[in-house]
Order: C-alpha cells, then sequence, then structure tokens
C-alpha cells in the first residue's frame, strides 16, 4: 500500500480529533462532562450514536466475516442494526426520562441499593474495557497494514488521541468528534465502495485490474458446524446486547427529553441502516478478487487492500487513504465514547463525580484496555466475533437490568444482582474460554462461541425468580419511579419537579444529588 498518502490521512483524522476535542475546552460544569447539558439535538445525537456504535468490528470485521464464511455473516449487519428497534421500542424514552447519567445511575435511582450500583458499575468497567480491546487491536492492525509500521504503534496512537479528547472536553467535545466521523467513515466507505463496483461489473476498466478468481466456498462457520446455533444466537446478543452497551446507553442521557430521545433512535435506524450496506460489498468483492486473505487468517485487511487491489494507480492508491482515514475514524470514535462511559462511573464511584474526578478516572479507562489489546494482538482472532462475544456479556447484564427496571413494577434488588450476576458470569466465563481456545469443535465450541442463547435467559429467570422470592424488597417509591419513567415530563413532573429538571440540565453538581432531589 501507499505509505505515504495513507499516514497523512491518519494524520489529518488524528489532527481533525484532537482540534475538534478543544471545543470541549468550554465544559466547565458536571453536566457538561456527563451529559453535555443534555442539550444535544435529535440529529447531531444520531449521527453521534452511529458514530460512535460503527466500531472496528462494522467497519472491518463484517466485511473479513463474509470474505471468510459468506452470506451467513450478514446477520451481523443486521442484527447491530436492529437492536436499535429494540432500543426504541422498550427502552430509550423511559431511560431519557430517568434523569440518570449513566446505567449506575439508573439502577441506584429505580431499585434504591448500592449493591444494585456497585454490581452495574463492575460491568459497565468491565465491557467497556472488554469492547475498547479489538478497537485498539484493529487501530494496530490497520496501521501495520497501511504503514508497515508495528502493530502497538497504531494501538498507542489511538489510545493517546482518546485520551487527550475525553480529558479536555468531556462528553460534549466527544458528541462533536463522533457525529463528524460517523460522515467521514460512510463516505470513506461508500466512495470505494462505487469505484469498485464499476470495476467488477466491467463499465470501468483500469490497466492492471485483476479478474475475479473463482468463487470460494463458505466455511463451516462458528462452532464446529452448528451453524445454525450460532445464527440464532448471534441473532439474541445483537438484538438485546445494543441496549446493555454502556456508550451506547449513556448517549440518551444527552437529550433534552423523552421525545428527543426516540427521534434519535429513530435517526440512528436510518443512519445505520444506510451504512450496513456497505461492508457487504467490500465482503463480496473479496471473495472474488482476494480469497487469499481470507485463507491467510487476514480477512480484516479486506477493506483496507481492496481499492488499491482493484484500481491499480494513483486513483487506487487516494482511494485506499480513504479507507484508511475513516478506519481510523471508527476506532477513535467508538474508544471516546467506550472511554467515556467507563471513565464516568468510576468517577462517580471511586473519584468524587466532580469533573476533577472525571478526569482522574479516564487514565485507567484507556490505559488499561491499551494494555490489555498490547498483550493480545496478533492472537489472530476475528474483530467482529470478538465484539459479537462482548455484546452477548452486555445482553445478559444489562437488557435484562433495562427492561425489568422499566416495564415490572417487582423486581428487586436481590433480584436484579443476581441476574445481573449469574448472565454476566456465565458469558463472561465464556468468552474467557474462548480467547483461551477452549472448546473445539462440537457442540461444546459452539456453546462457548455464541454464548447468548443461554445465558440471556439465564440473567432473565434469575432475575425474575429471586425477586418472586423476596417481594419484601420492592422498593417503597417503585410506583412512583414508574410513573415518571412512563408520563410524558410535563405530566410526570410538578412545578417544583419541572424546575429541579431544569436545572439538572444547566448547573453543576452530580447526578446522584440530582436524583435524590427528583425522589
Amino acid at each position: 500500500m501507499n505509505a505515504p498518502a495513507n499516514l497523512i490521512a491518519v494524520l489529518l483524522v488524528v489532527a481533525v480529533t484532537v482540534g475538534m476535542g478543544g471545543y470541549g475546552l468550554r465544559s466547565r460544569s458536571t453536566p457538561d462532562f456527563y451529559v453535555a447539558s443534555r442539550t444535544v439535538s435529535p440529529l447531531r445525537n444520531a449521527a453521534a450514536v452511529s458514530g460512535e456504535y460503527l466500531s472496528a468490528a462494522s467497519y472491518l470485521g463484517i466485511a473479513g466475516l463474509l470474505a471468510t464464511y459468506g452470506s451467513t455473516m450478514l446477520w451481523y449487519g443486521i442484527g447491530y442494526t436492529a437492536g436499535y428497534l429494540v432500543l426504541l421500542v422498550l427502552v430509550a424514552a423511559p431511560l431519557r426520562r430517568s434523569g440518570a447519567y449513566t446505567v449506575s445511575d439508573f439502577a441506584e435511582a429505580r431499585l434504591g441499593s448500592m449493591a444494585v450500583r456497585r454490581t452495574a458499575t463492575v460491568f459497565v468497567v468491565l465491557i467497556g474495557l472488554l469492547y475498547q480491546v479489538p478497537q485498539l487491536v484493529g487501530a494496530g492492525l490497520a496501521l501495520h497494514t497501511a504503514l508497515g509500521a508495528p502493530a502497538w504503534s497504531g494501538t498507542v496512537l489511538v489510545a493517546a488521541v482518546v485520551l487527550v479528547s475525553v480529558i479536555t472536553g468531556g462528553m460534549r467535545s466527544v458528541t462533536l468528534v463522533q457525529s463528524v466521523q460517523y460522515w467521514l467513515k460512510l463516505t470513506a466507505l461508500a466512495v470505494p465502495a462505487l469505484v469498485l463496483l464499476l470495476v467488477w461489473r466491467g463499465v470501468w476498466h483500469p490497466a492492471g485490474s485483476p479478474a475475479p478468481l473463482p468463487a470460494a466456498h463458505p466455511a463451516t462457520g462458528h462452532g464446529g458446524g452448528q451453524g445454525l446455533y450460532g445464527v440464532y444466537s448471534l441473532m439474541v446478543a445483537t438484538f438485546l446486547g445494543t441496549m446493555g452497551l454502556p456508550h451506547v446507553t449513556a448517549r440518551f442521557y444527552t437529550n433534552p427529553d423523552g421525545r428527543a430521545a426516540r427521534r434519535t433512535t429513530v435517526g440512528v435506524l436510518c443512519l445505520l441502516g444506510v451504512f450496513y450496506l456497505l461492508p457487504e460489498v467490500y465482503g463480496g468483492l473479496g471473495r472474488l478478487y482476494a480469497p487469499d486473505l481470507a485463507a491467510a487468517g487476514r480477512a480484516d485487511t479486506e477493506v483496507l487492500r481492496l481499492p488499491a487491489l482493484l484500481v491499480p494507480g494513483a486513483t487506487g492508491r487516494l482511494l485506499a487513504a480513504l479507507v484508511v482515514a475513516g478506519a481510523f475514524a471508527a476506532f477513535l470514535s467508538t474508544c471516546s465514547g467506550l472511554a467515556l462511559s467507563v471513565a464516568a462511573v468510576l468517577s462517580q464511584d471511586l473519584f468524587g463525580g466532580d469533573v476533577r474526578g472525571f478526569r482522574r478516572a479516564a487514565a485507567p479507562a484507556v490505559l488499561v484496555p491499551c494494555a490489555i489489546a498490547l498483550l493480545l494482538s496478533g492472537n489472530g482472532m476475528s474483530v467482529a466475533h470478538e465484539v459479537g462475544l462482548i455484546f452477548s456479556v452486555a445482553a445478559s447484564t444489562f437488557c435484562p437490568l433495562l427492561v425489568l427496571g422499566i416495564w415490572w413494577r417487582r423486581l428487586t434488588a436481590a433480584g436484579a444482582v443476581a441476574g445481573m450476576l449469574v448472565g454476566g458470569g456465565l458469558s463472561a466465563a465464556a468468552l474467557t474460554l474462548t480467547l483461551l481456545g477452549v472448546g473445539g469443535p462440537g457442540w461444546a465450541g459452539a456453546l462457548l462461541a455464541e454464548p447468548a442463547a443461554w445465558s440471556v435467559p439465564a440473567a432473565f429467570l434469575t432475575m425474575v425468580g429471586v425477586s418472586l422470592l423476596t417481594p419484601g424488597g420492592v422498593p417503597a417509591a417503585a410506583s412512583v419511579m414508574l410513573a415518571r419513567l412512563h408520563l410524558p415530563e410535563a405530566l410526570a413532573a410538578g412545578p417544583a419537579d419541572r424546575s429541579a429538571t431544569a436545572g439538572d440540565r444547566s448547573s453543576p453538581g452530580t447526578v446522584r444529588s440530582s436524583l435524590d432531589g427528583h425522589h
């Protein structure tokens, strides 16, 4: 690949990210850093949600899986998008009306329990740190492919830029950066994809363009041939895991009200639907023109290599540089959102909850996953599959908590803690064993590689069962809290509450005191 053009592309993305991050220097109050003072418009928020959600798995991994395994892997893009439909119907507006800054805040406010809050915090940190790892590994892979640089350099570069962006401006600056980066990623994939399709269909015949190779036969899929189970479990993980991703749910706290949160979710569905048409193009063309990459275990690099392969010369190099720029935008935007969500909960539970505490919490939120990524670099696992496993953990912990916490009055603190520990423990154990290579072919490998089909039901059943066994643990204010979650803001709040809510949007103060004021 053309290293000078790719280097310029990477440096431009980094410069734009750091430059726009300076916008957040206007952030001074706690609401600014945590939720951008709840003033983000639905359109900008939809672009920002899409920007941080479209990670390395979406940008590089789905195309690599399609090139390796064929059409079965289309469910990744479908599931990642459909998760927002579930979020729209069940969670978006009530979660915004809760007045929380984080999932941990919601858990404590809904159930009145510090044990629930601490359990939720542990899983927010776990999911946030683990989700950053494949992004940072992908950054190292991309920089090595684009520039020939050591893989660790890309990991360190992205971690450094994210740390600066989060520390300087918090949610306000990250929102602006991510909304711009969505459009950059969309352009970076769409323009080369259009050119590649013209070459494939014979409309354009650039000199030196290779002829398609015989179509590759699809592999057996995940789980040693247990393909049908893998598809169903993947659907459960992606459909229900989206609402359990801390950096996704944190976005809905930045909307002015519940109606705006719903409008944001509809916008996200449209933006993701457009984007996920593109990885399929690269995956299909990769099977035709570069099956050797999949055979060599380098399928995640196909998006980066195809433009220069199919369009030799200066045009191909420019297209490749554009794709590289989009890839780094993907790494930066997703890692920024994840680091911000982890820093928010660490700050509130360990560092006092103010702006200074947020900045102190940002360092471990970025540096810990960076260290893990450096250790795991080169393990050969698909980026998209790693992310799919983390979706299983999210679906097995926060999905039951949010769905039952919003829609079932009889949920108790004991039930919530037990359900999160069972679902999270089972899915996290499956993730760890899969990364260690345990399981092998057959049903054992399939169940570990795609645990959501059994870990999510286990979490729901445990949460419901333990709650029914501990009826005395239903919070006294449960009915009041549920009314607040489901009624429009103007109906759910009296004059004093509306004044408090308005103050929450604009004035400093921790979320815990704000929530106590509402009770």
